[in-house]
């Protein structure tokens, strides 16, 4: 007899109004950097890249739980909780501030801008669908520790630390919405009717932020005349343009295409955490595919999926949640609503869900590794931070009018900033945090050869660029990579002795058996 799998369960509601309003900030936001950055048209953003968003966050999140429903099938079970699909907020700031206001600025045409930004996502797609058949075997040879704190790192860094900023900028209206959502997705405690706890948030900072003059009424009325009704076109002409002067968008494109598919793998590693195992080729072929396809419909922002898997399954969503939220922010795309929603809802209100998913992830990167490996963990944290950190001084920099190299490194270190050291350590932060993180664990465990395996995996990536360089080129980074080749070199000096590995402990032991991990085979043990 087929298991009966319901489209909707009590908690998806509760999931729905927490990942929509997830999305709803990062449209919120990509759609404010095309208007206030780029300077792209109103008509532009409204009529063709929102609509092309839209369609791809209908068919990623359809996708997605059509996944959901196929596992619970062959698993026999109702708990299977659909992967959240969004745009990548990463990418949302680099293919801005990276790719596109430099050619704005160089131009002064916001469409030539647009053109580079289209020819980016291709390419980042492309470089997604090829990882679709790498990523398995990364996934499958890296140390958990390693997959999970990369993905920490983001959390900790560019998904907690804005919100976070933004949150205390106007306390009085965050802090509330706050304690409501840990009170309701950290407990089993529940509001009067079993209300949903997001929406019963984003209406309490709402009111807080209208009652206390936080909100301006004209706004609204003035965004109320943008709303209208657009579905996208095909905007081939405009890809194809920006794909004819592709070679110097391949410097960022190559290496974050690569920190695409490794973010991907670490969020199918996050949802394997929390007991859904998806098959990571499918999903990082659909992320490859949103991508190529938002590009020719005219979207520079391509869609992956999100880290938070855990937290919408701890808040009871199943499968349908995901879906719900791509068709409502598609209507809203097409309507031309996000312009009204900025001019309603206060900032502060919607970005603590943002926090409260910053703050799940970066647990679960302990909660659900060996405990012995809390050090490899903190090691795959570290690269993110320093990219997060560089990103800070850059934007200081900037707003005062200068850079980093006009102020010298001299400067800086005398005043306590390692610039140089921070830069080279954060670029390809994915990356390094996952060798870095994986050579630590093996170094731990005293099996120096995968260590050493994964220090010269360092030294390649770093040699060609793709992690501790500022583009791909032959010999990036020499020294770095001679570096990586070093501890290659110390580690297989070290398994020359033929060390016996670290037994397991106990705890480690219980999460090979709840994820149905074989115990890997110990290395020789000399005589």
């Amino acid at each position: 007899m087929d298991l009966k799998i319901p489209w909707w369960v009590r908690g998806d509601t509760n999931a729905f109004f927490g990942f929509g309003v997830n999305v709803l900030v990062n449209v919120l936001t990509l759609t404010a950097l095309c208007l206030g950055v780029v300077k792209l048209s109103e008509h532009d953003v409204f009529h063709a890249i929102l609509p092309a968003l839209g369609i791809a966050l209908v068919a990623g999140n359809v996708y997605y739980t059509f996944l959901a429903r196929r596992l619970a099938r062959r698993e026999h079970r109702t708990d299977v909780t659909a992967l959240p699909y969004g745009p990548s907020v990463p990418h949302m700031f680099i293919v801005i501030f990276v790719i596109m206001l430099p050619v704005y600025l160089r131009t002064q045409d916001a469409t030539k801008a647009w053109k580079a930004g289209l020819a980016w996502a291709f390419i980042i797609g492309v470089i997604v669908l090829i990882g679709a058949f790498v990523g398995p075997y990364i996934r499958r040879y890296a140390p958990r520790a390693a997959l999970l704190g990369t993905l920490a790192g983001i959390s900790v860094t560019f998904i907690s630390m804005l919100p976070a900023a933004r949150m205390w900028n106007l306390a009085w209206v965050a802090l509330p919405v706050f304690a409501l959502l840990l009170i309701g997705l950290l407990t089993d405690t529940r509001l009067p009717g079993n209300f949903p706890i997001g929406l019963a948030a984003l209406l309490l900072g709402t009111a807080i932020g209208w009652i206390g003059g936080a909100m301006d009424g004209n706004a609204v009325s003035g965004a109320a005349h943008d709303i209208g009704f657009a579905l996208p076109g095909v905007h081939l002409g405009l890809l194809f343009s920006g794909l004819s002067d592709v070679a110097p968008l391949l410097a960022t494109a190559i290496p974050l295409g690569v920190y695409n598919f490794t973010e991907g793998m670490s969020n199918v590693e996050s949802a394997a955490a929390a007991g859904d195992n998806y098959n990571l080729r499918s999903v990082l072929l659909a992320d490859g595919a949103g991508a190529i396809i938002g590009s020719a419909l005219g979207s520079p922002f391509p869609p992956a999926v999100y880290v938070g898997h855990p937290g919408w399954k701890k808040a009871g969503g199943r499968n349908g949640y995901s879906m719900a939220t791509g068709i409502v922010i598609a209507v809203l795309c097409f309507l031309s609503m996000f312009g009204l929603l900025g001019a309603i809802f206060p900032m502060p209100a919607i970005v603590p869900i943002l926090l409260y998913i910053g703050l799940l992830i970066g647990a679960q990167a302990f909660q659900f590794t060996p405990k012995a490996h809390a050090a490899a963990v903190i090691a795959a944290l570290v690269p993110n931070i320093a990219q997060w950190a560089t990103g800070q001084i850059d934007n200081s920099l900037a707003a005062a009018g200068t850079n980093a190299a006009k102020v010298g490194e001299a400067a800086l270190e005398g005043n306590g900033v390692v610039y140089t050291g921070l830069l080279t350590l954060g670029q390809g932060a994915i990356l390094a945090g996952l060798v870095f993180g994986s050579i630590v664990a093996f170094v731990i465990d005293k099996r120096f050869v995968h260590a050493g395996v994964f220090a010269a995996a360092g030294a390649l990536l770093s040699f060609v660029g793709l992690m501790h360089a500022e583009k791909v080129a032959w010999n990036a980074n020499g020294p770095v990579a001679l570096g990586y080749l070093f501890i290659a070199v110390v580690c297989g000096l070290f398994a020359l002795t033929r060390p016996a590995p670290r037994p397991k402990e106990p705890d480690e032991l219980e999460l090979d058996r709840l994820h149905g991990e074989a115990a890997p085979e110990p290395e020789p043990v000399a005589a």
